[in-house]
């Protein structure tokens, strides 16, 4: 019985693990857009039981689904720590527990199951080069961030340093004067929260020019961990033809 149910949960090259597949993505696709749905003002009582309906369909399927890759694994604890095992049970759990956080927008990531399903090769590799791209940058990333968490408090420090006395109720604090960093050193500036000092505007300036590089510098390393990734799948796609010319 495991194995008959592995070949149609785990194989899609069989015409019973096809339409497993099929089905599992039609149904998360509904479960999302009656989520999407649910979320319109002046839903009728008609519209909110079908949603309803949908939405215990979608959990019990989803439920019996994650009950049974894990029973079906080679190495459950593998799947049930992966990427796709966390998301299944975080698409269900908050049903359950009935907690206030509602995580059925997770149920979105199912969706690069897909992939799988539709035999979509070439995305396999690009998820593949994202997941070597993600290896190469990973220590310059974590740097820059625990950078860039230096930049934000001794931004929110000197903000505060400069405009506590002329705007008191708005930079109460540096806690209070975080938001203010984030939004300048990222340069959004969404214009809520600005100096009003001549000190504080200057520090702005030159806190404008630091979140250029903190906006370009993720990029760069990113678009460079890419390009290496390329480099290393095109190197070992020439060295499995070489063998197989062998």
């Amino acid at each position: 019985m495991r194995i008959w149910l592995r070949a149609i949960i785990e194989d899609n090259t069989t015409p019973k693990g096809r339409v497993f597949d099929y089905l599992i993505q039609l149904l998360i696709l509904a479960s999302l857009v009656a989520f999407s749905i649910e979320t319109l003002p002046n839903n009728t009582e008609e519209t909110k039981r079908i949603l309803e309906w949908i939405e215990y369909a979608s959990v019990i399927v989803f439920s019996i689904e994650y009950i049974l890759r894990v029973c079906v694994s080679q190495h459950p604890l593998k799947y049930i720590f992966s990427f796709y095992g966390v998301i299944d049970l975080l698409a269900v759990l908050p049903f359950y527990v009935g907690t206030s956080i509602d995580l059925r927008m997770l149920r979105a990531f199912r969706i690069f199951r897909v992939f799988r399903a539709f035999k979509l090769i070439r995305y396999n590799r690009a998820l593949h080069r994202f997941h070597v791209a993600a290896g190469i940058v990973k220590e310059e990333l974590i740097l820059f961030l625990m950078i860039t968490v230096i930049f934000i408090f001794l931004s929110s420090a000197g903000i505060y340093f400069f405009e506590n006395e002329a705007q008191p109720e708005v930079f109460t604090s540096i806690f209070h004067s975080f938001w203010w960093a984030v939004v300048t050193l990222t340069t959004v500036g969404y214009g809520d929260v600005y100096p009003i000092t001549m000190g504080g505007r200057i520090f702005t300036f030159f806190v404008l020019i630091v979140g250029v590089g903190v906006v370009t510098v993720p990029a760069g390393l990113v678009a460079s961990s890419l390009s290496k990734a390329r480099a290393i799948e095109d190197e070992e796609l020439s060295r499995d033809k070489s063998k197989k010319v062998e």
